[in-house]
This record gives C-alpha cells, structure tokens and sequence, in this order.
C-alpha cells in the first residue's frame, strides 16, 4: 500500500475557528493583503473577523476586492505587484474557489515580482517560493483551502490553466461552516456538486491511495446523503452547513493527492462560455464519467465500491447527478468542436480508467447539447 503523502495546511474547523487562533496570523507575517470578492466575504462576516483578528495578532492590512469568478491570471499579477507596494509579507484569502485560487496566485506573483502572466507556471522564472497564505473558505465545495492548485484563466479568459507549487499550500485553513450561511440554494447544490465531482474522480483515479479514497467516500457520503437521500435543495439547516463544508475540505485532501477526471475540463467549456456555475457544469458530465470507467474491469469494480459506500447503486448516480445540474441547453455542433479542442489536452483524461478519445469527447457533446 501507498501511504505517501504530503499535508503541510494547518486545518482548523468549527465555530469561531478562526477568531480562536490570532497567533496563526502573527506568526505568517505583519502585513497582510487579504484577497476576496466585492460582497461575500463582507456579508457572511468573514472579512469583519480576519480584521479583528489580525488587530489582535498586532498585523495591519490592506485590501483587494477585484477576485472574479474564474480569476483571470493577468488580475493576479496586478494584485501581486499591489502586495509588493504595499509591502505585505502575508496574503489573507477569503471566500470560494475563485478567491482561494486567486489568492495563491497573487502570493505567487507578489514572492515573484518580476514575473510575467505565464512565468508563474514555469518554474525556472517563478523561483521564489509562494508569500504564505491563509485561507478562509466561504463555499462548501471548492477544497482550495486543503490543496496546492490554483485553476486561473489566460488567453483572454478562453481557457484555464492550473498553477501549483508546494509553497501554494495554505499555511493555515479556517474552515467555519457559519460563512457558507449566506450562500443562495443554488449555490449551496452547486458548490456540494463540485465536491462530489472531486470525491468521484479521486476515487476513480490510477493515483488513489487509501488515504486518498478515504477522504473521498467520506466526502462523498455525506454530499449524497443530504443532496440525494434526504433531496436537499433549501432549508439547509446548520447540520447541513457543516457535513457539506467538512466534505468539500475531505474532498479537497483527495484530490490533492490524485488530482481531477474528465468532467472538469469538458465543465471548463460551460463555465467559460455560458457562465453556469463549476460545480453544475461538473455535475452535468458525471453521469458520461461512470459510463465510460465502467465499460473497464477497474472501473465498474470502483463504480459499485463508490455507490455501496453511499447506499445507491451506479445506475441512480448515472441518472440523478447531471439532473441535479440543472443544466439543459443546445450548443451549435461547430461551436462544440471548437469548445472541445481548447481543453482535449488536459492531462484529466488520462486520470481514470478509461481514457476517452476525441470522438468520444464529440459523442458526450452531441447526446447532452445537441
């Protein structure tokens, strides 16, 4: 067996997590850049407790709110060249998946000043390791706060491109199931879809260790349980808030080690060109993912570990994930292609058992959105 991993974020969790440790902060830096998006961070109380706490650690700070979503890397840099003239030695990142990748990226560009757009990605120009980031999660599906990936857009915003490195890991992650509180139904189902999406393509990946398939059927049964068997769609209750944040996080520890399947890049073409949220535009391509893995020996044997694991069966989580997506459109057949063709050299194909080829790519296309 494969135990080899390596975890160097510091997770807290529960109520009150972050307000508890100012001394995490102090020990990170004096001035912090604290990284987020115009109005979330705000309204959930996040960005009101990181300020008092970095007063009590004795940091000060500044603030930048440009995040988007889907962060454009070009953003990033100029928001790293902020924290150089600002003088921050710490980024201080709060909200989802955009504001958690943005932010490594920015301490990135900020330890690298000298950088261009795409020098982050390549490790003979980007030398000096990553400003040490806190992460303050305001979703409950992303995983950010437990890895070292950074998903940023280039090429004007056509494509995605992913940057890592060991010192993009979170020095400290607070994961306070309360911030997700203000989420809209919509986004509380999308942003557990993404989880999900993580923990079933963990678990289908060459790369899995037991460690790794732990967190993910962990993840995954509590995701189905209050999506599925209890058909969740509003009305979360605390409970609820909590199971789908420490899932996200569990999923998040998953595919650290294992990385992402096929649903992410074909779901980048509906994020990037009709704007559906991640998570949905995952959950769409789920059902074409266990079909496909299951036509292989080692696959179908994971499908029925993986729906055993969550009281289901492969057929019920083929039919009712890319339903709870929501997603139901036309894409004209020589945009498809061409939506296609910008993400078919992910290196997410190869990481299942079945691989699929260009073709296949067009035939799960035309069946969803011809």
């Amino acid at each position: 067996m494969d135990f080899t991993a390596y975890k160097p974020v510091r997770i807290f969790t529960g109520a009150h997590c972050l307000t508890d440790h100012p001394e995490v902060f102090a020990a990170c830096g004096r001035r912090a850049l604290i990284v987020s998006g115009a109005h979330g961070a705000d309204a959930c109380g996040a960005f009101a407790d990181v300020a008092e706490t970095l007063g009590r650690a004795g940091c000060t700070f500044v603030r930048w709110t440009g995040v988007k979503e889907n962060p454009p890397a070009p953003d990033c840099r100029e928001a790293g060249q902020l924290a150089v003239r600002e003088g921050c030695d710490f980024i201080v990142a709060i909200g989802g998946g955009s504001a958690l990748d943005a932010g490594k990226a920015v301490a990135g560009y900020a330890a690298n000043p000298t950088i261009s757009v795409m020098d982050i990605y390549d490790e003979t120009k980007r030398t000096a390791p990553c400003l040490p980031i806190i992460a303050v999660p305001t979703t409950a599906g992303t995983g950010s706060e437990a890895c070292r990936y950074s998903v940023l857009t280039i090429d004007g915003g056509a494509q995605k491109k992913t940057f890592k490195d060991v010192s993009a890991y979170p020095r400290a992650s607070f994961v306070d199931p309360r911030y997700t509180a203000t989420l809209s139904d919509r986004y509380t189902v999308s942003t557990a879809l993404d989880a999900l999406a993580h923990a079933m393509e963990s678990y289908f990946s060459p790369k899995t260790t037991p460690a790794s398939a732990e967190a993910a059927l962990d993840a995954a049964r509590a995701i189905w349980d209050v999506l599925f068997r209890q058909g969740k769609r509003t009305g979360w209750t605390a409970e609820d808030r909590a199971r789908l944040a420490y899932a996200a996080t569990a999923a998040g520890v998953a595919i650290d080690t294992t990385g992402t399947g096929f649903p992410h890049p074909l779901g980048y073409c509906l994020t990037l060109s009709r704007g559906y949220p991640h998570g949905e535009a995952c959950a769409v391509f789920e059902g074409a993912f266990l079909t496909y893995n299951m036509l292989t020996a080692e696959g179908s044997r994971r499908a029925r570990e993986l729906a055993d694991a969550l009281g289901t069966t492969p057929e019920e989580m083929i039919r009712r994930i890319p339903e709870a997506s929501g997603i139901s459109l036309a894409i004209p057949a020589d945009e498809r292609e061409i939506l296609i063709d910008r993400v078919a050299g992910a290196g997410n194909f190869a990481n299942s058992p079945y691989v699929l080829s260009r073709g296949e790519m067009s035939d799960i296309f035309a069946r969803l959105f011809g």
